[in-house]
């Protein structure tokens, strides 16, 4: 008889608490966030790097000892608020500057992360021709904190036989992390 009675208290403040739950809008536009002061996430000069082999055909130098995560079409690699991602997509055609505009960096312009697109560059690299599009992004929340950062990107596209490799570095805006970003992306290979 005791459980009888508790169950409509016990549904009635489920009801009463799931009417405080505020909706998000879907795919609202956010806007940028402040740069840190002191931004965390440098890549020290003293990182190792090691090889990642992937079985989607390339290689690729990353930091030892961050977190990865397999995709089905790619790889990430994290630690706090640094990151490096790769995507392989079947395309038809290389990417060009002039092709990347309504497509891919229209696709991020679209993002919810308040990115904001600095150059969109052709590059030449040991992998062959590639091309950079840099833009500045606001993180996603911290799932334990909630705290969202600024952050500096740059995305490689790399294209070789109908595979197109999107390469992402990503680390807090004003983070010195030059030369590990470059390392990285002359680093990736196709295999």
């Amino acid at each position: 008889m005791l459980v009888n009675i508790r169950l409509p208290i016990v549904l009635a403040l489920v009801l009463a608490s799931a009417s405080l739950i505020v909706p998000v809008a879907a795919h609202a536009q956010a806007a940028p966030l402040p740069p840190e002061k002191h931004p965390p996430g440098d890549i020290p000069d003293t990182q190792v790097f090691v090889n990642h082999r992937s079985p989607l055909g390339f290689t690729l130098k990353v930091p030892e000892g961050w977190a990865r995560r397999v995709t089905p079409d790619g790889v990430s690699f994290t630690s706090a608020y640094d990151g490096v991602a790769v995507s392989v997509t079947r395309v038809a055609a290389a990417p060009s500057v002039e092709s990347v505009k309504p497509e891919q960096a229209a696709a991020l312009r679209r993002a919810p992360a308040a990115v904001r697109i600095a150059k969109i560059a052709a590059v030449s690299l040991p992998a062959g021709p590639a091309v950079l599009i840099s833009y500045s992004s606001n993180s996603e929340p911290n799932p334990v904190t909630g705290k969202a950062i600024r952050l500096e990107n740059e995305q490689y596209l790399f294209w070789k036989d109908g595979k197109l490799a999107t390469l992402t570095l990503y680390a807090p805006y004003g983070a010195d992390n030059v030369d590990q970003w470059r390392l990285m992306s002359r680093s990736l290979r196709w295999r």
